[in-house]
């Protein structure tokens, strides 16, 4: 770095960053959470990491995951479990769990993380803090592999305001010319007035979702404060049946990681050092035909035209998580309200309704319930609204400051 000060275009000009372990960083140990790669030192960046770096980032290390980012726990064999700083038996969630743990303690003025299902949103509602998962193709990826397959993962940032997310994302946020399926560059929130906003709340969707008790209730009364702003709130009950959109996203998350990670379960070796979860997923993806995957976009297609056919609602609103941070000695949840979680990740799928279709959604503090802990509220656009979601996340912001009213607190 110049010494002389920031250059031209470098607006993160000597903020120090820890990047995701999910990023390759040149020179940096990027390990993915995983025993297979736990001496992988990258000779190059990843797209995101290089473009953060031009822009002038001074990158301190790394932020913890669960191993290839599933789950939301950050916890792996490398590196142990991160731990909720508002309360250290608790999980911070995951798989962007040490970035924000990062953000809500200080130790980061911002983070970048990525989200397949909630992996910006579930860990900043466990942190008191802000994370945005933008529109499919907003974020370029690394050019390599098939490029023409819309992914179900994309990065974003992670901050104590959408101001500071909204600081990053005008860097990551740019097309790349080798990448088909991508957006024009981001160029910043808009500012909109609450009072044309009407925002559609989808509760746990009829009680399809179990959720734990105080969740929905610190949901609402963030809700208020938006109506106080001028928002209109309206109840919301998706025609879709969430069933459908489980088992949609359940064969496309599947198919998605066998993709790109059955080369390591076919390695007797490697397979050996997965955990239970990759190889589930694996061997789920490896099953389905092509008729399994072509009826599982229909049904994601069938959402879509749904959300977009809303003339009357701007925004969705759902909670971040269904419970409040778990034990941190857990693997994950076995029951939530009662009832038994079928899979590793079913305790999570509050998130999948924006994940499943790539809209932007981010997640926003909701404040405290009486266990102390912080609760998240998703608000959700329409395709390619960004620039409006962060726009109306920091019209709440300005008028609540969670993270700057209630910080952890250190010992």
């Amino acid at each position: 770095m110049d010494a002389a000060g920031p250059q031209p275009n470098q607006p993160l000009w000597g903020l120090p960053i820890a990047i995701k372990d999910l990023e390759d960083v040149q020179g940096i140990r990027s390990t993915s959470g995983s025993p297979i790669f736990a001496d992988h030192i990258p000779e190059e960046d990843s797209l995101m990491v290089s473009r953060l770096r031009a822009a002038g980032v001074l990158i301190i290390g790394k932020t913890n995951v669960p191993e290839f980012g599933l789950g939301s726990h950050s916890t792996n064999p490398i590196f142990g479990v991160t731990r909720n700083p508002y309360d250290t038996s608790l999980s911070a969630g995951g798989s962007s769990g040490g970035a924000a743990a990062g953000v809500a303690t200080g130790m980061l003025p911002l983070a970048d993380g990525s989200d397949m299902m909630g992996s910006l949103r579930n860990p900043a509602g466990w942190n008191n803090i802000y994370g945005f998962r933008p529109s499919a193709g907003l974020v370029a990826k690394n050019p390599d592999g098939d490029a023409w397959s819309q992914g179900l993962s994309t990065n974003g940032p992670m901050a104590r305001s959408p101001r500071d997310m909204d600081l990053m994302l005008k860097v990551i946020g740019q097309p790349d010319p080798r990448q088909p399926i991508s957006r024009p560059a981001y160029k910043g929130m808009e500012r909109v007035d609450p009072k044309t906003i009407t925002i559609g709340w989808i509760r746990d969707w009829s009680g399809c979702f179990p959720v734990e008790d105080g969740v929905l209730d610190i949901c609402e009364v963030a809700l208020k404060k938006l109506r106080d702003l001028g928002c209109k709130v309206v109840e919301y009950t998706p025609k879709i049946a969430p069933e459908s959109l489980w088992k949609s996203w359940c064969v496309l998350r599947s198919h998605t990681v066998a993709a790109s990670s059955a080369p390591l379960y076919r390695d007797p070796a490697k397979r050996a050092l997965l955990k239970d979860a990759m190889i589930w997923e694996i061997e789920r993806g490896l099953k389905y035909s092509a008729q399994d995957i072509h009826h599982a976009g229909t049904i994601r297609s069938d959402w879509f035209r749904e959300v977009a056919g809303l003339s009357h609602i701007d925004f969705l609103a759902l909670p971040s998580a269904q419970m409040f941070p778990f034990d941190a000695e857990l693997d994950w949840p076995k029951t939530l309200a009662g009832k038994q979680m079928d899979t590793y990740h079913r305790w999570m799928e509050v998130v999948v309704p924006a994940s499943l279709i790539g809209l932007p959604a981010v997640s926003v503090p909701a404040g405290f319930g009486e266990n102390n802990l912080p609760m998240g509220l998703q608000l959700i656009g329409k395709n390619g609204q960004d620039a409006q979601v962060l726009g109306l996340a920091q019209c709440y912001h300005e008028a609540t400051k969670f993270p700057q009213n209630h910080p952890p607190k250190t010992p």
